[in-house]
This record gives C-alpha cells, structure tokens and sequence, in this order.
C-alpha cells in the first residue's frame, strides 16, 4: 500500500507568540527555527514581517536550510490594490519561500468586525492569492473560524476555501479558531470541503479551547486533510494550538496513520523528540510538564507496586510504546543497562563514540543523575552535557583554572548628575602556571563577569575573539531563602553555531559564573586543533 504524504506545519514562532507570558526575541526565534528545521518540519511560519520590529528583522535574511521559510500576514485590505497595500506587500518583499494569508470564512465575522460585504472579502481572497503566486510563492491559506463559519453559513464558507484555492493556493487551512468544535463535527465538515477542494491540498488548524486539538487534527486527517498545523508543546492564545509533540508520534506510531501516511520526519528525529520538547521548555524558561504525553518524565512512569511488577515482566502491560523511541525512559525501576542504552543514544547525537561495556559510562550515568537531582537540566543545555560526557571519558584538557572571581555593583551619579548604576568584575585565571588577572565593567555584573573571564586567556584567547554571549535565562527552583537558582546562557561565534551551557547554585552569579566557564571552555574545545 502506497503511504500519502503528510505535511507539517509549525506555527510556534507566529500563533505560539500569542501565549500569554512569552515573548520571542530574534535570537529566540532563529534558536527555535533551526530547533525545527533540524527536527524535520516542512513548513516554519516565522511572524508576520512588517508587523513589528523583530519579525521584520528575522526575515530579513533565510532562517532555515531545509524546512520552507514561511511569513504570515492578511489579505488586501477592501478598497485598496495589491501594489497600493503595505502589509501585503511586506510580506512580497520579505525573504519568505512561502506566505501564509489569513482570510475570514465566517460570514457573521466578516459584517461585525471587518464591516465589509461578503463579496469583498472574496475578492481580496482572490487578489492577494494571486499576487503571491505570481511572485512564485507557494501560497497557504488560513480560513479563520471556517467551522462556525460553515455551521453558519456552509454555502458562503465553502465559497472561501473555493476561492483560495481557485486562484491558487497550495493549501487551503480549515481553522477551527475558537477552538469549540468536537472531532465528529471536524472529521464531517472536512469531507464536505472536499467536495470543493481536494483533499490533497487541505489542512487543519487546530485550538484547544476543549482539549481536543489533537483529536480534532487526527479527526481531520482522517478525512483526508493532508497539511497539519500545530505548535511545539502546544503553546498559543488562550489554551493553545494542536500539539505536534503529541501529533507527530501518534501519525508515526499508531494506527490507521501510520500504515496510510507518512511525515518528513525519520525514526532518529523521532528519537529526538523528548530532548526537543524539554529544550524548548528550557528556552522558554518553564519547567517541562511531567505529564506530557510521550515525551513527559511521568509518561513511562509509575508508583503502583502491582504496576511494577508487571512492568519487570513486561513492559507493555502498562506502556503504550517503548520510551526510547521517543528519546524518553522508563522511570521505574530503571536498570544500569537501560540508562546505559538511553545514554548511549545522547552521546551518539553528539558525536561521542563510546562502547556499550565501557566502564566509565556507570560513572557518567551516576554523575549526570546526581547532578540533576541538584538542579541540573541538560535537555536544554547541550554544550553542558557534551562537557561532562568528555570530562568523565577524559577527552577535555584543563584549559585554564580559576582563582578566585568576585563582582561589585556601584549605584552612583556620572559627571552628568545621572544616576546610574555599573557592575565591575574581577577574574583571577591560571593559565599554565602564570597567574592572569582581569578587570570588567558590564551592564550587570553576569555581562562584567563574561567580559572579565574573556579578556585575558594568554594563549588562549585568540581562540575566543569571536565568542558572544546571546542570551541568559534564570529560573528559581525552589523556595525560600536557600532558593536553588539554574541559568541557563546561550552562546555563538561567527561560524554560526549556537550553544547552551548551564549552572546551578543558591548564588545566582555563582551559577551564573559555571554556565559561563563552561560556554568558554566549550568554545575552546570545539576550535581545538586535530590531531595528526
């Protein structure tokens, strides 16, 4: 039997940056776009360009190399022309591969709150559709609230899904926007679509507004739609979109899906997906649910005696699928050898080659379970957990040590009676026995002290030009005066990489400090000379 293509399409950066609490930088964004790139998506919807001043920014340039680069934005306005219209033609000058439309399928929607005919609304369906395939776009459009729309008013709904796509459109999407809608209303408005616009180039957007997104969107694939949208772990406005940690395993794993379609995304990416979800998490910087499904650390766990007993019989009896192919773990019981394999599996992503009965993987499993019981989290700090793989397998040097450190933080008048307030940081290094000591004023003493560390590595510091210090999370993980603090920093240089590190003390510039040894010493590893 002959699968059918799924598509994906990942709108974290447009409609996941409506959840109430999260705000994208730039940086954020080209983070979380090569996060989904790398992933396997097919379609990344990065903003709306023109709209504000970072998403004009992040699609100044091409932000993915596989997945289609994608721009959101609205259809012509009424009583004006495609050429004579800014947002529209923002998103034709933008360096999208593909635009996104959002057009109004409810006819009650269109007279309230656009005040204009129904007509009109067709026509600028039409006109900006056309204007965007005639650049060479693939061309995507989103019909807002189509299913009250069509429970409204099914003719006038149908006749926008129809419009789009006779004037162009590589998709037309069905949005269920108040996210109301029950999968059985879902899956019989989709096979009436189909009467106008083939399955083949239908999809569905789904809210979770009743907790069905995700049995809203299979609903609709089900019926045929062939173009899913979602987010990661499931954020957007009010109570967010269709999960695609959720979607993608279930159209892998189960059934009727998995035997009728497939997605862009191979068994190693699926392998992926627990380290994806808990690093978004972390970019975010929230802690991961527990209970998410597939991916959460309470999915394959359990506390039942007679559940585990069973478990050590087999597994199956209360586990819907192994762990492991999802990148997560039994969490019962967990034998040396089944975290060895999970082990084995990370350090694989990272390049480090290792035997299965080296001895030393027990002292790296018992480290990293020790640590994270402190407070460490390397789902979202790669670079950290390289470290510690190679430190414990012996493959990092001992570029330099560290003295001593201490900040200050000064809260005075300039020579222009301003007040002000400046961070000086004083690092005291030891770099093959010479003692190097470094004085820096930062806009903060974390900044002061990124600056101090870097100012003098001796030999090393022509190796750490380039080094720059994107971004810094910090997150209190308990309370009370002994609070437990983890930062997590982000770092780059000019071949483009992007890596995280992480720290963890009850002083924050304490944590502060390690996460940012380890992003230098990190640094150093990666431009270390091959050996001949």
């Amino acid at each position: 039997m002959t699968k059918e293509r799924l598509f994906l399409f990942d709108t974290t950066l447009r409609d996941g940056a409506q959840t109430a609490g999260i705000e994208f930088s730039v940086e954020d964004k080209i983070t979380i776009a090569k996060l989904l790139d790398n992933m396997g998506i097919d379609y990344v919807e990065g903003g709306y360009p023109g709209a504000n001043m970072v998403d004009t920014e992040f699609f100044s340039k091409k932000r993915t190399k596989n997945a289609t680069f994608t721009a959101f934005g609205m259809t012509k306005r009424t009583g004006r022309s495609v050429g004579n219209d800014p947002g529209l033609q923002g998103l034709l000058q933008s360096e999208a591969e593909a635009i996104c439309f959002v057009a109004k399928a409810w006819d009650r929607q269109i007279k309230l709150a656009m005040g204009i005919s129904l007509d009109e609304n067709l026509q600028s369906i039409d006109a900006s559709v056309r204007a965007s395939v005639k650049t060479g776009r693939e061309t995507i459009v989103d019909c807002e609230h189509f299913f009250d729309g069509y429970k409204s008013n099914p003719e006038y709904a149908l006749n926008c899904a129809k419009s789009a796509f006779d004037a162009g459109a590589r998709w037309v999407v069905l949005c269920d926007t108040n996210g109301g809608t029950m999968p059985s209303e879902i899956h019989d408005i989709v096979l009436a679509v189909k009467d106008v616009v083939p399955g083949a180039n239908l999809g569905i957007h789904a809210h979770n507004d009743t907790e069905q997104a995700v049995a809203n969107t299979l609903a609709a694939v089900r019926a045929g739609v062939r173009h899913v949208q979602g987010t990661l772990n499931g954020i957007g406005e009010r109570c967010g979109n269709a999960n695609l940690i959720s979607l993608i395993p279930t159209l892998m794993l189960k059934e009727p899906f998995a035997s009728a379609i497939e997605i862009g995304i191979s068994t190693d990416q699926l392998q992926g997906l627990t380290n994806v979800s808990r690093g978004f998490d972390e970019l975010l910087n929230r802690a991961p649910a527990r209970q998410s499904p597939y991916v959460g650390a309470s999915a394959f766990a359990t506390k039942a005696g007679i559940h585990a007993s069973a478990l050590q019989k087999d597994p199956s009896c209360y586990e819907h699928i192994e762990p492991e192919i999802v990148g997560n773990q039994r969490n019962v019981m967990v034998s040396q050898q089944a975290g060895k394999s999970n082990l084995l599996t990370v350090l694989a992503r990272f390049g480090i080659q290792v035997e299965k009965n080296d001895p030393r993987l027990d002292g790296l499993l018992h480290t990293v379970k020790e640590r994270e019981a402190r407070g460490y989290s390397y789902d979202g700090a790669d670079a950290s957990f390289a470290l510690l793989a190679r430190k414990t397998l012996g493959q990092v040097p001992e570029y330099f040590r560290v003295e001593s450190f201490r900040t200050s933080v000064e809260r005075r008048f300039n020579a222009r009676g301003e007040m002000v307030t400046m961070s000086e940081a004083v690092v005291k290094l030891e770099v093959d026995g010479e003692i190097l000591m470094s004085v820096a004023e930062g806009n903060g003493p974390v900044n002061a002290l990124d600056l101090a560390m870097r100012k003098d590595l001796g030999k090393y510091s022509d190796r750490i030009d380039d080094l720059e210090l994107v971004d810094f999370k910090v997150r209190i993980l308990n309370g009370g005066t002994g609070a437990v603090t983890r930062v997590l920093v982000e770092s780059r240089d000019k071949s483009g990489e992007r890596w995280f590190t992480v720290g963890v003390s009850a002083n924050i510039i304490d944590a502060s400090f390690e996460a940012l040894y380890e992003s230098v010493t990190y640094k150093l590893l990666k431009t270390e000379p091959e050996k001949g």
